[in-house]
């Protein structure tokens, strides 16, 4: 390799490690900045953690629009939730450099907002064990997405025929390890998850022996079928929007959102309109 070649890469290399150094540092202030601003929003107890998503910030803040922006809090307590998390998922961000992470108070606009609490099992098994009877032998509770395939096996070993018409999206499988006839046992429990005016209900709909077609003792079944029909108000969501859905968008992880468009945050009151 000759010496202008050696030349050119090194200048290359050398200006490629700049704007990387130089989309680190926007990166790092426009979510400090966004941070601040939500911190300030939702009146949280502390500054949450803020990523901008996209190949380069640099680029996103050259232009003022930022396309999709997360922000994640854990472990805040919302109404009877101990643990959950706290997100907001903000597309369309709009906001010029220097009010993002400038000194002052960071003003922004967003196209649409989605504001997520991600309930966790525990929470749950807390609400089931204090119901008492066989449940309150519950020792973990996790939970997990179903498919049609997996109603349908339901029917098949004698689950109620009207379960043909849900809508997998809106049903969650509890799995409880609880004792059955003195032995450690996992039971499942399909449930529908609904959402009435900002509350999700937990609608308990068939317990049996997880990973088989064995029903479970009558008072084991009536007992998770009574201690899992739980409602959770979690609140206004972040942002203040009322929740309009649920469901399980990964194992162990139940979640419940609302969205609002044309989200305002900072330099006065915001004017986010729902989108449920």
């Amino acid at each position: 390799m000759g010496r202008p070649v050696r030349r050119v890469l090194a200048t290359v290399l050398a200006v490629a490690a700049v704007l990387v150094a130089g989309d680190l540092a926007t990166g790092a202030a426009v979510e400090a900045g966004v941070s601040r601003a939500l911190r300030d929003r939702l009146d949280l107890p502390e500054d949450p953690r803020v990523q901008v998503h996209g190949f380069s910030v640099l680029a996103q803040a050259a232009t003022g629009r930022y396309d999709h922006v997360e922000m994640t809090l854990q472990r805040v307590p919302v109404g009877p939730l101990r643990t959950p998390e706290l997100q907001v998922q903000m597309y369309g961000l709009r906001g010029d450099l220097s009010d993002l992470a400038g000194p002052g108070p960071a003003r922004f606009r967003a196209a649409a907002a989605e504001g997520i609490v991600q309930v966790s099992p525990n929470d749950i098994r807390r609400m089931v064990v204090d119901a008492g009877g066989p449940a309150a032998g519950v020792t973990r509770l996790s939970v997990e997405a179903v498919d049609a395939n997996a109603i349908d096996s339901v029917i098949r070993a004698g689950g109620d025929p009207a379960l043909r018409g849900l809508d997998p999206r809106n049903a969650a499988r509890f799995v409880a390890e609880m004792p059955v006839d003195g032995a450690d046992t996992q039971v499942a429990v399909l449930t529908v998850l609904l959402v009435d005016h900002g509350t999700m209900r937990i609608v308990p709909r068939d317990v049996r022996i997880n990973g088989s077609d064995e029903p479970v003792p009558d008072a084991v079944r009536t007992s998770m079928l009574r201690a899992l029909a739980v409602d959770i108000d979690p609140g206004p969501l972040p942002l203040g929007v009322t929740a309009t859905s649920a469901g399980v968008p990964e194992y162990n992880v139940l979640q419940i959102a609302g969205s609002v468009r044309d989200l305002s945050v900072g330099g006065g009151p915001g004017t986010s309109r729902s989108a449920g």
